[in-house]
């Protein structure tokens, strides 16, 4: 086994570059709909050097730049030329970030800028973007003092709009990508971020056995920063039936390798889930045998104590999972960005909402149940 590497210094994710084509659409999805606040929004300044007008979403932890190209030049224009809606970017708060800027270049990195420094919210904010193995999406890392500060010319709102994080989102508990082949991506996170391997998971949706035709499956690998705790889901498509994989869908959705959803923490998944459905926000629907099965399996797990009532979890279609004596974790995942917005160009990324009760793993049988969830909805659409 190798040597653990020297930390990056990666306190945690500050935010999540999603590039649009229809800023106010989303808008109205993140503050209406999930009760994000709107903190900020581009300057004359930011659109005339960026060529697009952009938002700042949060909540608690989270933060989302939602950025639309103006004109056909700048970076979310180029971006959204090869792919549907998606993230471009992802920007981690670091302690140092000449010294992450050294190990990351010593280890192979392929940096976008050199170390950049501007007069950010009365601060000075030194930051640089590397390439990364994730498609196209960028790694930023930004060193600063105090809050979180927001992109340069972007205006705080003296009164923040939206909502008021009411379903009580937290953080970022993972990010989860999407490959034709994982060998190349997990040597970068190993060899230049320092990553190490933390959970994996193979199976196909059926038994394959002579005569049959259909079925697909993965292969996903989790790697994490130890430091830090962050997670990164790795997934690829497995044999046979490679190209029925709702994996290679994604791939040829999106033009390439990229970031299929990502994972937000709660602090009560059954309450979110009732008031995000009132609110008429959409989630991958989970056939009714998996909660006649749902008692026997917790049983072979191991979890015995679920404090939620099965019935109430039926209804709001929350899947369950855990590990023996790690107690239990609570999952569901929306619709994506296509079929909430019924707009192709709007893309394949997803939003998950996870609640965990002392697990801290992925959900071996919730992983398999995302995935079916998914062919199906993609069998019902004729794609496979």
């Amino acid at each position: 086994m190798s040597s653990r590497k020297e930390s990056l210094g990666i306190h945690r994710i500050a935010s999540i570059h999603i590039f649009v084509r229809d800023l106010e659409r989303s808008l109205e999805h993140y503050l209406n709909k999930l009760d994000f606040t709107e903190v900020a929004v581009s300057t004359p300044d930011f659109e005339v050097e960026h060529r697009a007008r952009a938002s700042a979403v949060e909540a608690d932890g989270v933060r989302f730049m939602l950025i639309e190209p103006l004109g056909s030049k700048g970076e979310s224009f180029q971006w959204l030329a090869h792919h549907p809606e998606g993230v471009g970017r992802i920007v981690f708060d670091v302690g140092d970030a000449e010294k992450a800027f050294t190990l990351l270049t010593e280890r192979g990195a392929t940096p976008l800028t050199g170390i950049e420094r501007r007069n950010v919210e009365g601060g000075v904010v030194t930051w640089f973007d590397i390439a990364t193995a994730l498609g196209d999406t960028l790694f930023r890392f930004v060193q600063h003092e105090g809050r979180t500060p927001i992109m340069p010319n972007m205006a705080r709102l003296d009164s923040p709009r939206g909502g008021t994080n009411r379903f009580g989102v937290s953080h970022v508990d993972h990010i989860t990508t999407n490959f034709l082949t994982l060998q190349p991506a997990l040597a970068w996170m190993e060899q230049v971020m320092g990553f190490e391997r933390f959970w994996e998971i193979e199976f196909h949706t059926q038994d394959v056995k002579k005569g049959q035709v259909g079925g697909s499956g993965l292969k996903s690998i989790v790697m994490w920063d130890p430091h830090s705790g962050l997670k990164f889901a790795n997934n690829e498509p497995a044999q046979p039936f490679f190209k029925a994989s709702q994996i290679y869908l994604f791939y040829l959705d999106h033009g390439g390798a990229g970031v299929q959803h990502v994972a937000l923490a709660v602090s009560n998944l059954v309450t979110a889930v009732e008031g995000l459905r009132a609110r008429g926000v959409q989630f991958m629907p989970t056939p009714g045998r998996y909660y006649d099965l749902l008692p026997a399996r917790l049983n072979e797990l191991g979890v015995n104590e679920v404090e939620e009532d099965v019935e109430q979890l039926r209804r709001l279609e929350i899947l369950v999972d855990g590990q023996k004596d790690r107690s239990y974790m609570l999952q569901i995942f929306m619709k994506d960005a296509a079929s909430l917005f019924n707009d192709p160009q709007a893309g394949p990324l997803f939003i998950e909402l996870l609640q965990r009760k002392g697990d801290d793993g992925f959900g071996g049988g919730n992983f398999r149940a995302l995935f079916e969830s998914i062919e199906r909805q993609q069998q019902i659409e004729g794609r496979l």
